[in-house]
């Protein structure tokens, strides 16, 4: 029997962490995935698995994704899930702080900002009702220490992008939503450790431990699928009852 892939949908970041257990969930109910990364991989031996190797912070190569949006099938979703995580203490030199910042904005903001263009022009060119989801952060809400105020900024940046995209082309049949996850039981989350020490990423929960990345695959594969329309350019919070809104 034929299996029937009802979305094609573009992740980026699908290789570690919350991408990768995005991804391994929308192929398990039945959906196409086009991933990326800077490295390749081989995780993936789904037929309806495409990997595409990308340096988000690297502009030129940036720009072969927006080949992804002029195909003759084009994804119908997008999720923005890459994301990058340095710190640059106030103290250091301007030079060395602007790195920090420039590269945090082009791989979290910037790249984001403009697959969400291309998509949103292919869709409104070939009137197809698509869907964005961005995965931001709790420190986009509530702020980060200092060291990762490019982090913190970059996230801010995502949710209020977000919202420009909801209010501009709802009534074309597009939405756009945000995930802000606090800290998930990922690799990023074990940097953090290394940073602040094992107790700083359970203070304040109001559950026994952080979030595991299937939490926040749940919550998109029910926004890709479309059945949260009327929610479009809200964000939802996944942060162990760290921070409630």
């Amino acid at each position: 029997m034929n299996m029937r892939y009802s979305t094609k949908i573009f992740l980026t970041g699908s290789s570690r962490g919350i991408g990768k257990a995005i991804a391994v969930l929308l192929l398990e109910s039945n959906h196409s995935v086009i991933g990326t990364s800077t490295k390749p991989i081989t995780d993936f031996t789904s037929n309806e698995y495409q990997h595409i190797v990308c340096d988000l912070s690297n502009e030129q190569e940036v720009q072969k994704l927006k080949d992804v949006f002029t195909g003759e099938k084009i994804p119908e979703v997008l999720v923005n899930n890459a994301g990058m995580f340095r710190d640059a203490d106030f103290g250091i030199s301007d030079e060395e702080w602007l790195e920090t910042w420039d590269i945090t904005q082009q791989v979290n903001l910037r790249s984001a900002a403009l697959l969400c263009k291309w998509a949103i022009n292919a869709w409104t060119e070939r009137g197809i009702e698509g869907r964005i989801i961005n995965v931001s952060s709790r420190a986009g809400m509530r702020g980060d220490t200092q060291e990762y105020a490019a982090y913190a900024a970059s996230k801010a940046g995502m949710i209020g992008l977000t919202k420009s995209i909801a209010r501009s082309f709802g009534k074309q049949g597009i939405t756009a939503y945000t995930i802000a996850p606090g800290f998930v039981e990922t690799d990023m989350a074990r940097e953090s450790i290394e940073v602040y020490g094992a107790e700083y990423l359970t203070q304040g929960l109001a559950l026994n431990e952080i979030a595991p990345p299937k939490e926040i695959a749940n919550l998109v594969l029910l926004l890709a699928e479309g059945k949260l329309t009327h929610a479009t350019g809200q964000t939802f919070h996944v942060n162990s009852g760290s921070f409630m809104i």
